[in-house]
């Protein structure tokens, strides 16, 4: 069954949101770099084909932990995590977060996805 989260619950998660994504656009930009330079010159600083494999396996380690927790992954460059929900009125929206932002403040419908972000207003939507 899918996770529904309340604002509170989602805003609870953002802490260890946040050291997870930290860690992905970490990997992501070093994956980024040892893919060029391989690709340029079969060398690269960084490591070599092991290194890019662990890098790719360690972050699919992390986008495990955020499906496991109930949170749908909309993009990883940049980071987007949708949080389900579900309005008073039981409409189905997503408290959305994206990466550079430090709190949990946005939602949208389910249906119109990031095009239809609007403020959250405390701890409701």
């Amino acid at each position: 069954m899918d996770r529904i989260f309340t604002v509170e619950e989602a805003k609870s998660l953002l802490p260890k949101v946040l050291e997870h994504v930290r860690e992905l656009v970490t990997l992501r930009a070093d994956l980024a770099e040892l893919s060029y330079d391989l690709k340029q010159s079969g060398l690269s600083a960084i490591g070599g084909i092991p290194e890019s494999k662990a890098f790719e396996a360690r972050m699919d380690e992390i986008l495990s932990w955020f499906a496991a927790e109930g949170m749908e992954i909309k993009g990883v460059a940049p980071v987007l995590i949708d949080f389900p929900a579900v309005l008073d009125d039981g409409v189905s929206v997503r408290l959305c977060w994206m990466e550079g932002e430090e709190e949990l403040a946005w939602f949208h419908r389910s249906e119109l996805g990031f095009a239809g972000r609007r403020p959250l207003v405390g701890d409701h939507v």
